[in-house]
């Protein structure tokens, strides 16, 4: 059997593959939403990729969710509203600025045992891993991630990584932690940042920024000091 795909159908099988699980209404926002009628429009994509195998599904939520072929989550697995969380984020993300380098899990010691954020990616110029907790954490377990990145900031093996800029030194990257708690964790060598959301991370940099341009920043002075142009 012989078929054409459009642009659109191999970008919208790339993003399933990248992010795993990916709902309806999500696709109809990131490929669809410039059309007459958006959800009967990526109703019918998502139905014809769907019997060309070119792409799984789960209606065991609503809207479907989209899987990728080869998936090896079950489609009933609390797995997949791990990955829904992770395209949130990326989502709320892209309302400010489409994201670089996005990495799903990424793995970037590419060994058992290190840090293993659900998501990378460069966001307005500024390199971030990201940790979603959608469950509460006690402090040690929390401090002991954090410890884990503290341990590959002193390896200097990031500094290899293939995104880093090559006209300037290297960047080690802001952990944001996306958790409606905040846990007492510390460090004196990388940057942590807990907000509930991405919303609330660009509205604290807009409050930064402000007091920025009205006051001379001092060691005191409050607010998130991230690159965020």
């Amino acid at each position: 059997m012989s078929f054409r795909l459009s642009q659109r159908d191999k970008d919208i099988i790339g993003f399933i593959n990248q992010f795993r699980a990916v709902d309806r209404d999500s696709l109809v926002e990131l490929f669809f939403k410039q059309l007459k009628s958006p959800i009967n429009a990526c109703n019918s994509v998502m139905v014809r990729l769907y019997r060309l195998g070119l792409i799984e599904r789960t209606q065991q939520y609503s809207p479907t969710v989209y899987l990728p072929i080869d998936a090896k989550i079950k489609k009933n697995s609390q797995k997949i509203l791990h990955f829904l969380s992770i395209l949130d984020v990326y989502k709320q993300m892209y309302t400010y600025s489409v994201p670089k380098h996005v990495t799903v899990e990424d793995k970037p010691t590419g060994r058992k045992g290190g840090i293993e954020p659900d998501l990378f990616c460069i966001f307005k110029g500024s390199p971030f891993w990201i940790e979603i907790q959608r469950n509460q954490y006690s402090e040690q377990k929390m401090q002991a991630k954090i410890n884990l990145y503290e341990e590959f900031f002193f390896s200097d093996e990031w500094k290899a990584l293939h995104w880093q800029p090559e006209d300037r030194s290297a960047i080690f990257p802001s952990v944001i932690l996306i958790t409606p708690i905040r846990y007492a964790v510390n460090s004196e060598h990388i940057r942590i940042i807990q907000v509930a959301s991405i919303h609330e991370l660009m509205e604290k940099y807009k409050i930064s920024s402000k007091q920025t341009k009205e006051v001379r920043p001092s060691a005191s002075s409050s607010g998130i000091k991230i690159h965020l142009t």
